[in-house]
């Protein structure tokens, strides 16, 4: 496992995350209910996507390095207008549960789990760790990378989410995970070309 890997995935997964709709769903849920069960459920639920978007990063990862570094460049430029496009649509969304004290501890974690699970479905960072994973061939530091940025994500938004947009807009958080996305795409076509 690279460290190097580990880290350069972490920083392209995070500010690409900061910005989605289950970093907000995280957040409405981590405001109405005790942190710690919605916290493990959204922790769990990004562990599955982590390991779905591995799985299929692996297995682009058998196609000739010409071709995976051709359509790594192309998604990576995909990921990056839907980001900047979904930026502009995306302010709301996430439905609020009812409030309740006596809401078990179990249920807030499942109810968690099954939110973000649902919402992160073919999400943009899921593209982008399966192309990660296909683009280095480490799938455990492309794992580790990305699970330990989701979690941070997933953290901050449900202890922190209203201060950290007061450091940072989401508008910017977007546009440097764009620019990130566009850079990495521009070093995938010129492998891509070069061979």
């Amino acid at each position: 496992m690279s460290l190097a890997v580990t880290g350069i995935v972490f920083a392209i997964i995070f500010p690409a995350e900061l910005p989605d709709k289950t970093a907000l769903a995280s957040l409405v849920l981590g405001s109405r209910y005790d942190p710690r069960p919605v916290f493990v459920g959204v922790a769990g639920a990004f562990l599955v996507h982590v390991c779905l978007a591995i799985a299929a990063g692996s297995l682009i990862a058998l196609l000739p390095h010409r071709l995976v570094e051709g359509v790594v460049a192309a998604m990576f430029l995909v990921g990056a207008v839907l980001l900047l496009r979904g930026a502009r649509g995306e302010q709301a969304g996430t439905e609020e549960l009812p409030a309740s004290s006596s809401v078990a501890g179990r249920r807030v974690a499942a109810t968690s789990f099954g939110v973000v699970l649902v919402a992160e479905f073919g999400d943009l960072t899921q593209i982008v760790t399966a192309n990660l994973a296909a683009h280095y061939q480490d799938p455990i530091a492309v794992g580790v990378g990305a699970t330990l940025a989701l979690w941070a994500v997933g953290g901050l938004a449900i202890v922190g989410g209203r201060k950290v947009q007061r450091i940072l807009s989401l508008t910017w958080l977007t546009r440097i995970a764009a620019g990130v996305m566009i850079v990495l795409a521009g070093f995938s076509l010129v492998s891509a070309v070069t061979g």
